[in-house]
């Protein structure tokens, strides 16, 4: 691991890192792979004491503990070894999205079996939302969004809730809000052969959690239909899934490659999650949108106590357009602005993040922590600063 102070965060069977609402415990089960690193070297020089000092100290319970080295004298053998010895899914943070992907490069040659995934924030242009109080100047959220990269970050959210050896490589963006995992999970779709459903039901389902039916265009994240086939490239894979209906049972599934139509495997069962990480049932809409109309009728009363017409018309206004979106297609731009209503949270409470996706026992480790951890604090901050000039001025 390039830099100077990696700190390895370990998560024991008492959580150090406090147990999180938001993360699944027994919901699903995660396939039990085992780590087992691939090299032609063992660890050597001071690597061994440093592998059997970090195990000791971590299974002892203490909370961090701090790796020191130069850079070129195998941190990151050291820490995929420490991997396989507690063998724990394990998230890497680093500073910024270059050294996380060395990182995951370096990461899944040492573990070509296991899954090792790569987050960072998917944005190639991003302008957040934002209010200039001296100028009264609104500036629209603007963003474009690199599809590859969301595939990856879709890639580590299915991977953390269904195999145990997992490694996410992530920058220090996976602090910001997710959707929970518990809806991505309740809201994904199962399906095994000689399970009975019906084809329109299929199709239903995959709109309810953000697929678009595609017929022509053939991309992630739609779905096409032909007769009593359907096909969809989840929105987490390179591959297209087929299904075979025979009447009103799954007949055969399969893997296949989306431009050829070759078929690639054939599998027994699958499971496909949701096409984006904020999805909620109908039901949970509904509660939402009626907490966000109780809150906006709240917040309107106190800015027109306040003499705020034109920060209240404002609100009214984008608020009302987005409830409407809502109700409509189950989505509207900025809903992760929405989400304490839709996960029903209290209010002042954290939203979730990737960490939730995680099990209890998972293991941190912070690269180039010198720099990692004050970045943590001042994204937070230059976050907080910005939503509050918006609230304070609808």
């Amino acid at each position: 691991m390039s830099g100077d102070r990696p700190t390895l965060v370990g998560v024991t069977d008492t959580p150090v890192i406090a147990s999180s609402e938001f993360r699944p415990v027994g919901d699903i089960p995660r396939a039990d792979g085992r780590f087992t690193v691939a090299a032609d070297y063992q660890p050597s020089g001071d690597q061994p004491q440093a592998i059997d000092d970090l195990e000791r100290r971590l299974r002892a319970g203490e909370p961090d503990v701090v790796l020191l080295g130069a850079t070129g004298t195998g941190k990151s053998a050291t820490m995929a070894w420490l991997v396989e010895r507690l063998q724990r899914p394990t998230l890497v943070m680093a500073p910024n999205k270059t050294l996380a992907a060395q990182l995951a490069n370096e990461l899944r040659e040492f573990f070509p079996d296991n899954a090792v995934e790569y987050f960072v924030s998917y944005y190639d242009y991003y302008q957040p939302e934002a209010y200039i109080p001296q100028t009264d100047t609104y500036i629209e959220k603007d963003s474009s969004i690199n599809a590859d990269v969301e595939r990856l970050r879709h890639s580590a959210t299915m991977s953390l809730l269904t195999r145990r050896d997992t490694i996410v490589v992530a920058s220090v963006s996976c602090i910001y809000g997710l959707g929970t995992p518990q809806a991505y999970l309740d809201r994904s779709i199962a399906l095994a052969r000689g399970r009975e459903i019906e084809r329109d039901a299929l199709l239903r389902a995959l709109v309810d959690v953000q697929y678009t039916r595609n017929d022509i265009a053939f991309a992630r994240g739609t779905f096409r239909v032909r007769g009593d086939t359907v096909e969809v490239i989840p929105a987490y894979e390179e591959l297209a899934v087929r299904v075979e209906f025979f009447g009103d049972e799954v007949d055969r599934l399969y893997y296949l490659h989306p431009l050829t139509g070759e078929v690639v495997r054939e599998v027994d069962e699958l499971r496909i999650f949701p096409a984006t990480h904020y999805t909620a049932g109908p039901e949970r809409m509904e509660r939402a949108i009626a907490s966000i109309e109780a809150e906006l009728a709240e917040t309107l009363a106190t800015l027109e106590r306040q003499g705020k017409l034109l920060e209240a018309q404002r609100l009214r206004m984008r608020t009302t357009y987005d409830i409407e979106m809502m109700r409509q297609v189950g989505f509207c731009s900025g809903i992760e602005n929405y989400s304490r209503h839709i996960d029903g949270r209290g209010a002042g409470s954290a939203p979730a993040t990737l960490i939730d996706y995680f099990p209890e026992d998972f293991l941190l480790v912070i690269d180039e922590s010198h720099v990692t951890v004050p970045q943590i604090g001042g994204m937070y901050e230059g976050d907080a600063s910005r939503k509050r000039n918006l609230v304070e001025h609808g």
